[in-house]
C-alpha cells in the first residue's frame, strides 16, 4: 500500500518542470484545499472553532485561507508578467488579458451567486428573490479586482516602490476608516466606528450597492467582507506576494531565503498584535493589523514548505496539493457548484446533503465529528474529479 502511494505522488511530481517551485505549488493547493473544506461542513451549527471565522474582532485559522490565496496571486503575478515579457510580450497586451482575466472572474462570481433555486417553496421566484436581490460583491470578484490593481502596479511601477504601496494603500484606508465621517438615513453623524454594520466599509458599500446586494443586511448599514473599501489593503495583501515572489527568485540561498522568509513572518505577526491595539485584527474589514498577521503566517508556512520539499526533499506528501493547486479556480467553482446541488436538489423531502450528514455521518460519528466528514469526503469527491482534470492535462486557466 504504502509503496503504491508512493509511486502514485512520484508520477505526480515528475511531471513537474524542472524550474518549478513546489513550494509554491503546495502552498497554492493547500490553501484552496482548506478553502474548500471549511466552506463545506455538514451542518452549519456543529463546527469546531478553528473552522470558523471569528465573529468580528480577532481572528481563528480559518481567518487566514482567504488572505493566503490572495498572497498567491501575488506570487503568480510576478511570475506570469516576468514569462510574458520574456517572450517579447508588451505591457498593452499584458493589460488587456489581465481586464479579461479581471472580468471573467467577476462573472464566475456572479455564477455562483446566482446558481440558486429552491426547489422546495412553490411561491419562489429565481428572478425577483435571486437576480433582483444578488449579491454583487464575492470573493471571486475580490480576487479579480485585486489581481488586476496588482498588475497594474507590477507593470507600471518601479520594483523598489512596491513596499510603498502596499503599506501606503494601508494607511489610506486606515485614515480613510478612522476619520472620514458619515451619515445614516435619519441623518445621524458617524466617525471611526468599527463595529458590525456601523462603520465607513459598509456605509460605502450601502451607498454604492443597496443594502438587498449585500452579504449581511445588518443595522444602520448593510455590509459585506469583500466590499469596496476593503478592496485597498486586499491589494496590499496581493503585492506582499508580488514582494516574497521577488525574493524567492533573487541570488539568495536556499537556507538564507528560509531563514529571511521566517524571521519577516515572525516579526509581521508581533507588528500585527501591536498594531492591534489601535487597529483591531478583522477580516471583514480587513484591517491593516489582519494584512500584516495574514502577510506574517503566509511567509512562515512558505518557509516551513521550503524547508520540507527544498532543503530536507521531503516532497511526496506535497501530490495531493499539487493536483488540487493546479486546477484552484476550477476546483473552487466545482466545489461551489457541487456544494449547492447537494443542498438544493430534492431527493423525497431531504436533500442529499441532509441524508448523507442527518442520516449516516451525525448518528453515526456526532455532530461535530460528521459535519467534518461530511467536508472531508467532499474534498475526497472533489478530488477524484481534479485528479482525473490533472491526468487529462486539462488546467483550467481563467
Amino acid at each position: 500500500m504504502f509503496q503504491r502511494l508512493s509511486n502514485y505522488a512520484d508520477s505526480i511530481l515528475s511531471a513537474l518542470p524542472a524550474n518549478r517551485l513546489l513550494a509554491i505549488d503546495t502552498f497554492r493547493g493547500l490553501t484552496i484545499t482548506a478553502m474548500i473544506l471549511v466552506n463545506n461542513p455538514g451542518s452549519w451549527g456543529a463546527i469546531y472553532a478553528p473552522l470558523k471565522h471569528a465573529d468580528w474582532h480577532g481572528w481563528t485559522a480559518t481567518d487566514l485561507i482567504f488572505p493566503f490565496f490572495v498572497f498567491i496571486v501575488g506570487v503568480s503575478i510576478l511570475l506570469s508578467v516576468g514569462a510574458q515579457q520574456a517572450r517579447g510580450v508588451d505591457k498593452a497586451a499584458i493589460v488587456r488579458h489581465g481586464a479579461k482575466r479581471m472580468l471573467k472572474l467577476i462573472l464566475l462570481g456572479w455564477f455562483l451567486a446566482l446558481f440558486y433555486y429552491n426547489f422546495r417553496d412553490p411561491s419562489f421566484n429565481w428572478l425577483t428573490d435571486r437576480l433582483l436581490e444578488m449579491r454583487i460583491p464575492g470573493v471571486l470578484q475580490r480576487l479579480g479586482v485585486v489581481y488586476f490593481a496588482t498588475l497594474l502596479i507590477v507593470l507600471y511601477c518601479p520594483r523598489r516602490h512596491y513596499p510603498g504601496w502596499a503599506i501606503g494603500l494601508c494607511l489610506l484606508y486606515s485614515l480613510l476608516l478612522l476619520w472620514v465621517p458619515y451619515s445614516d438615513a435619519e441623518g445621524v453623524r458617524y466617525q471611526g466606528e468599527l463595529v458590525p454594520g456601523n462603520n465607513l466599509a459598509a456605509w460605502l458599500d450601502t451607498l454604492v450597492f443597496g443594502a438587498k446586494h449585500l452579504y449581511t443586511d445588518s443595522q444602520p448599514f448593510a455590509s459585506d467582507p469583500e466590499g469596496l473599501l476593503s478592496t485597498l489593503p486586499a491589494i496590499s495583501s496581493c503585492l506582499t506576494g508580488v514582494i516574497a515572489a521577488q525574493y524567492l527568485h533573487s541570488k539568495a540561498t536556499l537556507n538564507q531565503k528560509i531563514l529571511v522568509l521566517a524571521g519577516s513572518g515572525l516579526i509581521l505577526i508581533v507588528l500585527a498584535e501591536l498594531l492591534s491595539n489601535i487597529l483591531p485584527i478583522n477580516k471583514p474589514l480587513w484591517t491593516p493589523s489582519y494584512v500584516l498577521l495574514s502577510t506574517g503566517f503566509a511567509l512562515v508556512i512558505l518557509a516551513i514548505c521550503l524547508w520540507l520539499i527544498d532543503r530536507h526533499n521531503y516532497r511526496r506528501w506535497t501530490a495531493p496539493f499539487v493536483v488540487f493547486g493546479a486546477n484552484a479556480i476550477a476546483f473552487f467553482m466545482f466545489a461551489g457548484v457541487m456544494a449547492r446541488l447537494f443542498g438544493l436538489v430534492p431527493l423525497g423531502d431531504r436533500s442529499v446533503q441532509s441524508l448523507l450528514y442527518g442520516d449516516l455521518l451525525q448518528p453515526l460519528l456526532g455532530s461535530y465529528n460528521g459535519s467534518l466528514a461530511y467536508a472531508l469526503l467532499f474534498l475526497a469527491m472533489s478530488y477524484l474529479v481534479m485528479h482525473w482534470m490533472y491526468k487529462k492535462g486539462w488546467f483550467w486557466k481563467v
